[in-house]
């Protein structure tokens, strides 16, 4: 086993990477957002996942304002070394529009259709 460095992962051009949140115990997908090496070893450190908001250039700690906390079980880094999954539980709805995930909207036969209401 070798031990892992944040620094080791393909960062794009702005220094991000994409996470895809998925609830560890259904398997579900619940998110995609983005972090940047400061934010993966603030994830590791603390168990509570931490993101990079582009729009803030700062850190998001998932549920901070909300209590819709992401608690860290497993992270897992793709062979390209270009994107993580993060295994998480999940407390409340992950989507910032009271979802419970964010993928809610289909294209079905090319029409958008919203599968889920906010909880």
């Amino acid at each position: 086993m070798a031990k892992f460095d944040p620094a080791s992962l393909r960062y794009d051009a702005q220094g991000l990477i994409p996470c895809i949140a998925q609830e560890a115990a259904t398997g579900e997908v619940l998110m995609m957002a983005w972090m940047n090496a400061a934010a993966v070893e603030r994830t590791l450190d603390t168990g509570r996942m931490t993101y990079w908001s582009r729009s803030r250039q700062d850190f998001w700690i998932k549920g901070e304002s909300s209590g819709h906390v992401q608690a860290l079980v497993e992270l897992r880094v793709d062979c390209d070394r270009d994107c993580l999954l993060a295994l998480v539980r999940q407390t409340g709805p992950a989507c910032h529009t009271y979802r419970a995930v964010c993928f809610y909207t289909a294209v079905r036969e090319g029409e958008e259709v919203v599968m889920m209401d906010p909880l």
